[in-house]
């Protein structure tokens, strides 16, 4: 086992994440913690929308906007921090939480992804380094799919057969978008 590769990747991993929580960061000071507001479908429309404009952007191969793939894997990986804080403490009808507490959440969720990329990148032995950033895209569009179909799923009443929960989705699609980061960062 070669560990200078995982420590490496554990390395760019950190950076990669340290920048969206920069701007998570930035953007708290900006607005708080108003995304407490979202409820589950409207955040997962939020990541429907970034990884589309992901897609888009491959298949077409201009902006628009301006703004290019980078910063959209950053908002995935915010929106999916997010996205697991407010399993965590569910949706309120206002900010009901300190930008400190915000900061902190985001740290401890932060965390856990990157435990998850390690023991994943263990087993899958940096798979994702050969992989194409369009493949991380599709990846967390079908995460995303399988995030609505679950949530469509409770609203009927009825209980998973055999799934992950929404939160293994929001970790996936944290450490895909991360992983998009790094490779774009590469180039």
């Amino acid at each position: 086992m070669n560990v200078d590769k995982f420590e490496h990747t554990n390395k760019e991993f950190e950076a990669a994440v340290a920048e969206c929580r920069q701007l998570f960061s930035k953007k708290l000071h900006d607005y708080g913690a108003s995304w407490r507001i979202l409820r589950p479908t409207a955040l997962t429309d939020q990541l429907f929308i970034k990884a589309k404009r992901i897609r888009s952007l491959e298949i077409k191969k201009e902006s628009l906007v301006g703004e290019g793939i980078r910063p959209e894997f950053i908002a995935l990986v915010n929106y999916g921090i997010v996205g697991l804080i407010q399993l965590d403490k569910s949706f309120s009808d206002t900010v009901d939480i300190s930008n400190e507490e915000a900061m902190s959440l985001y740290d401890q969720f932060a965390n856990e992804a990157l435990e998850l990329m390690k023991r994943k990148n263990h087993d899958y032995d940096e798979a994702w380094r050969s992989m194409r950033v369009s493949s991380y895209t599709d990846l967390i569009l079908t995460k995303i799919e399988r995030i609505k179909e679950i949530e469509d799923i409770a609203e009927r009443g009825e209980n998973l057969k055999v799934s992950e929960g929404i939160d293994a989705n929001y970790m996936d699609i944290i450490n895909y978008a991360a992983f998009g980061i790094i490779k774009l960062t590469e180039r």
